[in-house]
């Protein structure tokens, strides 16, 4: 996998490097300013970029922004923000795009190689990955969403795994449900927000993205 970095932080920065060289993949690039991953990706084309949210020269929430850029200017771009903040406003339109291919770690959280790896392969893919207290923070701010309310505190569960990208037997496992019910919670939740189903593989992932940026 060709993939580029965005990082200010030069220990950090050399250090994902050299992981993910070691594990197989291309860094094709590692700079630390948010217009230099908008050249990086323009030039390379990469796989997948590795993009903390803020950087010089504000340190604000320009490595966020830069990747809202790249996804206007191509859906198809993969974007996995590791970051140690949450920027809400800007993380719930990066992701509820609908497309996939997008995911929002917390540096503090990724304690786990092997949880860090999956999620750069699962973004590459198409898929999502989501740190739980990104998705408790983007929910907490839709509880004011009518059909939140309705939801049974089962089916919050269930919402808040399907947003982190997990899928029905990843759910089955983590609440020790059967498969028939893990189902029955899903239709459930999509019947009480509204979202109308989709042919396409992404139907969760598109439905429960689009939910978290509603206000």
């Amino acid at each position: 996998m060709r993939i580029v970095i965005a990082e200010d932080l030069l220990l950090l920065r050399e250090g994902l490097v050299r992981l993910l060289t070691d594990t197989g993949h291309t860094v094709v690039a590692a700079v630390d300013t948010a217009p230099a991953l908008l050249d990086a990706v323009a030039e390379h084309r990469p796989d997948l970029s590795l993009v903390d949210v803020r950087l010089p020269p504000g340190y604000r929430d320009e490595g966020l922004r830069a990747a809202l850029e790249l996804r206007a200017a191509d859906p198809l771009t993969r974007v996995l923000i590791v970051s140690q903040y949450v920027e809400r406003a800007y993380a719930a339109d990066l992701l509820a795009d609908g497309r996939g291919g997008v995911g929002y770690l917390l540096k503090d959280r990724v304690t786990a190689l092997d949880e860090f790896l999956d999620a750069v392969e699962r973004v590459a893919a198409g898929g999502t990955a989501m740190d739980p207290e990104v998705v408790r923070q983007l929910l907490t701010r839709n509880d004011r969403h009518d059909g939140v309310s309705a939801l049974t505190a089962r089916e919050r569960e269930v919402l808040d795994l399907m947003a982190q990208g997990l899928s029905n037997s990843a759910i089955c496992a983590a609440l020790f449900l059967a498969p028939v019910s893990v189902e029955k919670h899903i239709t459930n939740i999509f019947l009480k927000l509204g979202l109308p189903p989709a042919d396409d593989s992404n139907r969760r992932v598109r439905a429960v993205l689009a939910y978290l940026n509603q206000s």
